[in-house]
């Protein structure tokens, strides 16, 4: 009050009432909840239902939305809808809070809805009317696309990156164990001669695969649907194309129908691609499971890899890959539960799609985990040399003998009798050299091939467009 008092001496009723405007639009800009809210406050109840989990996925989001905001202004100012102070203040204040996003300290502050909310109130506490001004030509439609897209289309960047490294890996050890011999097994019955240097490799290719699934994915999700504000665009001059540039995107969903409707395709075609990456490292974790067993004994895992038992001290257990089986099985189901969430919604937005943050955000980081500990996993993993030795395998050559006859002359279906009939007496006698020579085989892994195959996948990202926009952005 004193203040406020010492304030007002020596100045003119005209001054002194727009002296204490200023102050109730202060006080307004720091109470700020709700962008749409007017007179009537929301029932308690019904709000925390509503906001639900929202907040705290919008975290993940806030670097994101702070980023659409930079060029959405900046676009607004090239169409006149902004001053170049206003931009300049405006662009000013938002790099600082982008710094405050990414260095992990970014709140959202009780009462208030959700991460463009508070971005909208952190600008109007420090810049007053000019912070209103950053939501012209848009809706938080158009705003929360924008930010799904950009935060999907880094974590797909990351998840690549984790990828390319058990690639690697994979690689490198099918090369190092490449002469190694493993049973191979049809119905997990002994079944034909393989390698090391194949089981590793398989696994490689399948990634590689796994890659290309990831980039149709990429491609979906690196389109801009920001000016389609709540579905049926606007009758601002907004300049789409500008903002696609800025942000570094191929292309914009051109049709602002279509870019609401987006929204739960674009995360459904990404959560397929990462439930394909699931599938393969679910699959590899059951095999290096039963291989660590004492029945097969195929591989050694490094003790500090491996827990124990609180009963039987002779326990080594494997559960990093019994965990990630599991993470993975789970992942493997989330195309499911976005589609169960979208698939009998019409055209247009339904508050329905805010359900999908709660199981799409935080599955990219599960992900990356268990690419993660399976790269670990196999870069130190130890193999054994001598496994055909055992008596056990010795009809995993019988196909080789058969071979062997049928170049010596004999029909096949004959010396596939004689074999069958030599093994039923107990008189087959196993030549263990394998020779296999054709492409993809024991002899001739393909390993430079399937390397040039990802590569070739790898090429057509294009990652270096949207690093550079966000660079420039940023500056």
């Amino acid at each position: 009050r004193n203040q406020f008092c010492s304030r007002c001496i020596g100045q003119s009723a005209e001054q002194i009432n727009a002296f204490f405007r200023k102050v109730i639009q202060i006080k307004q800009f720091t109470e700020m909840s709700k962008l749409w809210e007017k007179n009537t406050k929301v029932n308690d109840r019904i709000e925390a239902y509503t906001v639900g989990r929202d907040r705290e996925m919008d975290l993940f989001l806030a670097p994101y939305d702070v980023l659409g905001s930079m060029a959405h202004i900046t676009m607004l100012e090239s169409v006149g809808l902004l001053g170049k102070q206003e931009l300049e203040l405006l662009l000013a204040e938002l790099k600082s809070i982008y710094k405050i996003a990414v260095s992990g300290s970014f709140e959202i502050e009780e009462g208030v809805e959700d991460v463009h909310s508070q971005v909208e109130l952190m600008l109007t506490r420090k810049l007053g009317d000019v912070g209103k001004k950053i939501h012209s030509g848009r809706s938080r439609n158009d705003q929360v696309l924008v930010d799904l897209k950009l935060f999907a289309r880094q974590e797909i960047f990351d998840t690549v990156a984790s990828l390319n490294h058990l690639f690697d890996v994979l690689i490198a050890q099918s090369n190092r164990y490449k002469d190694v011999l493993l049973p191979g097994y049809t119905h997990l019955q002994v079944a034909m001669p393989s390698s090391f240097g194949l089981w590793f490799g398989a696994y490689a290719e399948s990634l590689a695969d796994d890659l290309q699934t990831l980039l149709s994915a990429w491609n979906i999700t690196n389109r801009n649907p920001l000016g389609s504000a709540a579905g049926y665009g606007s009758s601002f001059p907004l300049n789409r194309q500008m903002t696609t540039d800025l942000l570094g995107f191929s292309s914009m969903n051109y049709n602002v129908v279509y870019a609401q409707m987006g929204r739960g395709k674009m995360e459904r075609t990404v959560a397929n691609a990462m439930a394909g990456v699931a599938a393969t490292i679910s699959k590899l974790a059951f095999d290096a499971c039963m291989y660590t067993s004492q029945n097969f004994g195929f591989i050694k895992l490094a003790d500090e890899f491996t827990t124990g038992s609180s009963i039987m001290p002779h326990k080594k257990n494997p559960d990093v890959f019994e965990l990630t089986r599991a993470k993975c099985n789970k992942l493997q189901a989330l195309p499911q539960q976005i589609s169960m969430i979208t698939n009998n919604l019409p055209s247009g937005y339904f508050r329905d799609l805010q359900i999908i943050k709660e199981v799409f955000v935080p599955a990219f980081g599960e992900l990356r985990d268990c690419i993660e500990m399976t790269a670990m996993m196999m870069d130190k993993v130890e193999v054994k040399r001598d496994i055909l030795d055992d008596k056990r395998y010795d009809y995993l050559f019988s196909v080789e003998e058969v071979n062997r006859l049928v170049l010596d002359g004999m029909p096949f279906r004959d010396a596939y009798k004689k074999v069958g009939l030599d093994i039923e007496a107990g008189q087959f006698v196993p030549d263990k050299n394998v020779q296999h020579t054709h492409e993809g085989s024991i002899g001739n892994l393909c390993n430079d091939e399937i390397c040039a195959y990802r590569n070739q996948i790898m090429s057509q990202f294009g990652f270096e467009q949207m690093e550079l926009a966000i660079q420039n952005l940023l500056k």
